[in-house]
């Protein structure tokens, strides 16, 4: 059984990435002038979607509320990455605090699932 959780775990961290994938197309959308990349969001909010169907098989095995803080916590340290080392963004130190404090929680939540 846990083996189970710990591999939905898993799944649910590659979703994640997926989405950030989906973000960073978004992005670049927003970034080209007027509407002109309208092409890049239809293509993040198809990828988007199709995370749904993994998201279907995950809730399956993993309580919503630990689901939404593995996703809350997994969004935030790729997206922090994507933006620091693809997007050249800076972040500050109450930054980083918030990403050591949801990594904390997310511990916690593991360790009771």
């Amino acid at each position: 059984m846990v083996e189970k959780i710990w591999f939905a775990i898993l799944i649910g961290i590659g979703l994640s990435i997926v989405t950030v994938f989906g973000d960073t197309i978004v992005k670049h959308s927003s970034l080209q002038s007027g509407f002109s990349g309208w092409k890049w969001l239809l293509l993040g909010a198809l990828i988007y979607g199709a995370t749904a169907f993994g998201w279907f098989f995950v809730m399956r095995k993993i309580k919503l509320s630990t689901l939404g803080v593995l996703y809350s916590v997994s969004i935030v340290i790729f997206l922090t990455l994507v933006s620091i080392f693809y997007f050249k963004e800076k972040i500050n130190l109450f930054e980083i605090f918030g990403i050591i404090l949801a990594l904390i929680s997310l511990g916690i939540l593991a360790k009771f699932a």
